[in-house]
């Protein structure tokens, strides 16, 4: 009887020392993720700064990057770095998809350089704090709920496309009210989606814990993730707060 209550406390034992191993272990995955996206925030935004800048000094510049055709490549090249890091997360190594994901973010910048030549610095700082804020409450209540939110992530993917049609629409329109509803839905669904995101994101963990170089890639790509329903959310909050120069 005695060796079976030994037994007993020693299997407990192990299995809380595995329970807590594997939380360690989540709490880990999770913080890479998010280390990685605020270093890529740090990348746009300083990028995004100096650029800006440069710019105020050389207007010339200003003109030849958004005033000309060539700012249909500014504004699409991040898109095709996203779609590089998509389908070639199989092919590269979680090295070079790092490097790939800061590059990416520094031409992000580049492209969101012309905030700060429409808004003031004043009214992008207060956005970025409220989005900040935004995002931090929605990711920790992704991250804690006991609620399934798969069926929420379809519902909003949907809603994704459905405001791309619409801001394309709205491109050659110019609809005033359209706009508005564009930016209401914008921050809704990307409000969700960082739920939607850090759940699917730890409920990832278990199956990439057992490889480190899937766990790499899975942070990065889970980082990417995050870092676009950040940046979505305060540009479409920007076009309320913003205040014009």
């Amino acid at each position: 009887m005695a060796d079976f209550r030994e037994q007993t406390q020693f299997q407990t034992g192990v299995q809380s020392r595995s329970a807590a191993e594997i939380d360690q272990g989540l709490r880990s995955y999770m913080l890479g993720i998010y280390n990685y996206m605020m270093i890529a925030m740090v990348i746009t935004g300083g990028v995004a700064m100096a650029m800006a800048n440069y710019m105020f000094s050389n207007p010339t510049v200003a003109q030849t990057l958004f005033g000309s055709p060539l700012k249909w490549v500014i504004m699409l090249a991040p898109l095709a770095f996203v779609m590089v890091m998509s389908f070639g997360i199989n092919k590269m190594a979680a090295n070079t998809l790092r490097m790939v994901f800061f590059a990416y973010s520094a031409v992000m910048g580049l492209s969101l350089s012309w905030i700060f030549l429409v808004y003031t610095g004043g009214s992008i700082a207060q956005t970025f704090f409220v989005t900040a804020a935004a995002f931090g409450s929605l990711s920790l209540y992704g991250y804690t709920t006991k609620r399934n939110l798969s069926g929420m992530g379809s519902f909003l993917m949907m809603g994704l496309f459905g405001l791309i049609i619409a801001s394309v629409v709205n491109m050659f329109i110019s609809s005033g009210p359209l706009g508005f509803a564009i930016n209401v839905i914008g921050v809704l669904i990307f409000a969700g989606l960082t739920a939607y995101d850090t759940q699917r994101l730890k409920n990832t963990y278990d199956m990439v814990a057992n490889n480190a170089e899937m766990m790499a890639k899975s942070s990065i790509m889970g980082a990417l993730s995050l870092y676009l329903n950040f940046v979505n959310m305060f540009m479409f909050l920007l076009s309320f707060m913003g205040n014009r120069e």
